[in-house]
């Protein structure tokens, strides 16, 4: 009997990618649920192994940055996680209209159908059963920092996806616990929870030494390009700043922030190489919070964005189109704070400044325009320092 096909009309697959990969990001390598296999980041692998089996009901977690990005890759609904798996948990299953939940991290993505399987079966012969999940023999002898060494007999490695009845999770959940998993919450109310056989295959990407025994394609080595464009006008009683350098002039520029052209540009085309919207949407004019805000936070924070949903930048070139101010005289600075910003080699930024001939608003020194273009790659993680150290 294909148990599977039994529920899975009654089953939501809900796929948790709201996690900050904390153990990875320092790293420099993007969050887990964002590694590329071939263009494919890891969390659309792990949803299309799943659609693979049959499943029809998704929910996908995501982090607020994230949200608007990663339902810009699925037509799934995706809901914005919590600080805690529990409260991400907690915020899908208020979207699920099935009596059942399946629910895995991203990070165990190499699901395995015959697992998969098992639970439903357990589920179909033993159908008062709360909550089933997949489990490991502990094989090792573990030592408790209480001071003693518990039979292995009695531990078991519990993995991902666990098959819940919605309300009862729901009901656990909403303890003020923080819960590490879905099977523990249930235990805690007493209802009956049973394991079945796991697989060593579906061991959870945690740290990037996990990254060796990654047996996915790699990343596609296509290169992405972005286009930026900006134009501010001069305001007097403003510092003037370009790239993240200050100009002597005694204009600067109008603008809700501090009016960097440059980095304004940049950011444009960063964002146009990842397919993640524009400056306005992540930086509206209409909030406070970005009152004369300086453009090198606001250039950081789309940098880290785009590492951490698996992208690098190749190299950056930009044409600067102004009347007023010199532009020559600032170059190596401009570059050399870009540089800095982006962490990309100076041999890899290319600046051109040419004037407007005294046509246009810039000919009549009221305002620059900055265009940016940027090429972007997925970050390779096979290159990491770990998985290097492994091959040797």
């Amino acid at each position: 009997m294909d148990y599977i096909s039994h529920f899975k009309q009654n089953t939501t697959i809900i796929l948790l990618g709201a996690g900050d990969s904390t153990r990875f990001s320092h790293h420099n390598l993007p969050k887990k649920q964002w590694l590329r296999s071939g263009q494919k980041p890891l969390w659309q692998i792990v949803y299309e192994r799943f659609l693979s089996l049959g499943f029809t009901h998704f929910i996908l977690t995501a982090s607020k940055r994230e949200l608007s990005y990663m339902q810009s890759y699925t037509q799934e609904q995706v809901v914005c996680g919590g600080n805690t798996r529990s409260l991400s948990i907690l915020n899908a299953l208020e979207q699920v209209k099935t009596p059942y939940v399946l629910i895995n991290d991203i990070a165990r993505w190499n699901i395995q159908p015959q697992v998969i399987q098992e639970l439903f079966s357990t589920l179909y012969h033993n159908p008062s059963a709360s909550c089933i999940a997949p489990a490991l023999e502990a094989v090792d002898t573990i030592f408790c920092t209480q001071g003693y060494f518990p039979p292995r007999s009695q531990l078991k490695l519990i993995q991902t996806p666990q098959l819940s009845k919605t309300q009862i999770l729901q009901t656990a959940l909403l303890q003020d616990q923080d819960f590490s998993d879905e099977s523990s919450a249930i235990f805690s109310l007493k209802e009956e929870v049973i394991y079945t056989q796991g697989s060593p295959l579906m061991n959870k990407l945690t740290t990037p030494q996990d990254l060796q025994s990654l047996s996915l394609p790699l990343p596609s080595k296509q290169i992405f390009v972005g286009n930026g464009l900006d134009i501010h006008a001069f305001e007097e009683g403003k510092v003037m700043v370009l790239g993240g350098v200050e100009i002597n002039s005694p204009l600067g520029f109008k603008a809700h922030s501090d009016g960097d052209v440059v980095l304004h540009s940049v950011i444009d085309a960063i964002l146009g190489a990842i397919g993640g919207g524009d400056i306005g949407e992540w930086f509206p004019d209409t909030q406070e919070a970005y009152k004369n805000a300086d453009s090198k936070q606001l250039a950081k924070e789309i940098v880290d964005f785009s590492r951490s949903v698996g992208y690098e930048i190749i190299n950056l070139d930009i044409t600067i189109l102004a009347q007023f101010p010199k532009i020559s005289p600032y170059k190596t600075q401009i570059k050399q704070s870009l540089s800095s910003l982006l962490s990309l080699p100076l041999h890899k930024i290319n600046i051109k400044a040419t004037t407007g001939e005294n046509l246009g608003f810039v000919g009549r020194k009221e305002g620059v325009c900055v265009m940016s273009s940027v090429s972007m790659q997925f970050i390779d993680w096979s290159k990491s320092d770990e998985c290097l150290n492994y091959r040797k």
